[in-house]
């Protein structure tokens, strides 16, 4: 039985594909868009986004990730890049654009290579080895703090907000950083400083200006007393953690209680009112006169509480009992009538505050506090939003630096003395990934070239006026936008982590070295019918 010419369908109907050269054009073009849209908010003199969501909600924001993270991005290897985004910032909690960007760099590069007809391998191959060289490069031009160097700790968390809109008031954000930091670190079996940034807990409120926020070595919580003839505020506070509800427990299976008589009414009423007294003075007993409640309390408890002059919560979440436990050395107990003085915590207060319009407890002058709470504050939500956003960026770079115990200089110096060094290390090398790790040289440059086009600056004086320094053995040359000049980064205290270089680099590599890889694009179509996309294209046809 013959053939025929009927053509054989092995990928279903409506798959699009893409091969060789087509699908690394088309990925690397994808790619570059992702990097393109974050490149102008990079450095101080970097411009906001503004980014809108399906629900009409507003993001603004020149954090790399957070834009990343907000676009909708569909194109898989535009994903990529989201992802170097992703991964630099739960390692390091910044530097996110300066990876994308170089990923995106190193990507374009490699267009020029693979048009002159240099073999994908061979790019990867020269891009693997320009990264080791690389971080060599980093480590050797790093210089060392630990967690003493104050004024140091302060200027890294000054450079990670100067970009941000906190800028003007970085100073006073910055010794709260760092003091934040010290507070929640701790030590290893090994003696190497770890931290744990659950312990920093924000609380954001609109209506006042950012100088307004404040931090303190305890605990911020957005409850109130459960009534209102409670103190307001409680000196020499003794804690009880509650995981329990302090109500009359019903029975698990279905019971009734048939009462014939108005006596047995009254003595089930009373018995009722008993128990919770009983549960009220056995919080007496073990001596505190603070309670955070994580479930319910009845309202005749309540009464009890308040005629005892204790303080209660009630329905604290979980998160901020682990934290209250953490901070004031209180256990959490789970039966009202098992605690005793030992599961006590101590703090030096515990107040009412009102704040706006809304009320919440402060407790603070804890023994050994082991968290701290800042109250941001800001004209409206989205500042408070982006305030929060620079404290996160600015606490996690003193966090790996003291961790890390390293810091490199800032300005795009650090980069230039990398790419400088690589052109030298590329003559040694020979073959054609030589011409691969002078690409990657070049990419690295994109990072000064950046931060000049940002500030108005033309990039190509800049980058020859920074190569001629370097070339001179000025290694922490670098780019001061507000003057226009290349100076001494080291002297004008623009500092950052070395985690923030590795990371970037490493990252940025393995995305363009994995973009570079993929010569064939199989997109199947979403589903079996074809369902009419935006456009009039059929579903899972849209490029």
């Amino acid at each position: 039985m013959g053939m025929g010419n009927a053509p054989i369908l092995i990928l279903r109907e409506g798959t699009k594909r893409d091969k060789g050269k087509d699908a690394q054009f088309n990925n690397i073009s994808a790619a570059r868009v992702i990097a393109d849209s974050v490149r102008s908010s990079l450095g101080p003199r970097g411009m906001d986004k503004m980014l809108v969501d399906s629900m009409g909600d507003v993001v603004i924001t020149n954090d790399g990730v957070t834009i990343l993270k907000e676009m909708d991005v569909q194109h898989p290897a535009a994903k990529m890049l989201v992802e170097v985004a992703k991964t630099q910032d739960a390692e390091v909690g910044d530097g996110t654009t300066t990876s994308v960007i170089i990923a995106g760099e190193l990507l374009k590069k490699a267009i020029d290579m693979i048009d002159a007809n240099v073999h994908p391998t061979l790019i990867t191959a020269g891009y693997r080895l320009a990264n080791i060289k690389a971080q060599e490069i980093l480590k050797k031009v790093s210089k060392k703090v630990t967690i003493n160097d104050e004024k140091l700790l302060k200027q890294i968390a000054c450079t990670a907000m100067i970009s941000k809109s906190v800028n003007k008031s970085k100073e006073a954000f910055a010794d709260m950083v760092v003091d934040a930091v010290k507070t929640i670190i701790d030590k290893d079996e090994k003696g190497n400083y770890f931290a744990d940034l659950k312990n920093i807990q924000t609380v954001k409120k609109s209506g006042g200006n950012m100088e307004e926020s404040i931090m303190i070595k305890g605990l911020i919580i957005d409850k109130e007393p459960v009534s209102p003839s409670m103190p307001k505020l409680i000196k020499d506070a003794k804690i009880a953690l509650i995981d329990a509800a302090f109500e009359v427990k019903k029975t698990e299976t279905e019971a009734k209680i048939q009462i014939t008589d108005p006596s047995q009414l009254a003595g089930y009423v009373a018995e009722e009112e008993n128990m919770l007294k009983r549960m009220v003075a056995q919080i007496k007993k073990s001596g505190a006169n603070v309670i955070f409640c994580q479930k319910g309390i009845d309202d005749l408890a309540q009464h009890f509480f308040a005629k005892e002059g204790i303080y209660a919560c009630r329905r604290v979440k979980k998160s901020d009992m682990e934290r209250l436990a953490r901070s004031t050395g209180a256990s959490i107990c789970n039966k009202i009538e098992e605690i005793s003085k030992e599961d006590l915590g101590y703090a030096a207060t515990v107040e009412l505050r009102h704040v706006e319009d809304e009320y919440y407890t402060f407790i603070t002058g804890c023994k050994d506090p082991k968290t701290v709470s800042i109250l941001i504050r800001g004209g409206t939500n989205h500042v408070t939003d982006e305030v929060e956003r620079s404290l996160v960026d600015a606490w996690s770079v003193v966090k790996v630096s003291i961790e890390d115990g390293m810091i490199v200089t800032g300005g795009g110096s650090t980069a230039m003395e990398i790419a400088m060094n690589l052109r030298d290390y590329a003559q040694t090398v020979g073959g054609r990934e030589q011409i691969a790790i002078e690409a990657f040289a070049s990419a690295m440059e994109v990072i000064p070239t950046t931060l000049a086009e940002n500030a108005g600056l033309d990039p190509i004086n800049i980058t020859i006026e920074m190569r001629k320094q370097h070339k001179a053995g000025k290694v922490n040359a670098g780019l001061n936008p507000f003057t226009g000049k290349v100076e001494d980064m080291l002297k004008l205290d623009v500092i950052e982590p070395y985690r923030i270089g590795k990371q970037a680099i490493n990252s940025a590599t393995d995305a363009a070295v994995m973009i570079l890889r993929i010569d064939d694009v199989i997109a199947s179509r979403g589903s079996p019918q074809p369902q009419m996309g935006e456009g009039g294209m059929p579903g899972g046809m849209e490029d």
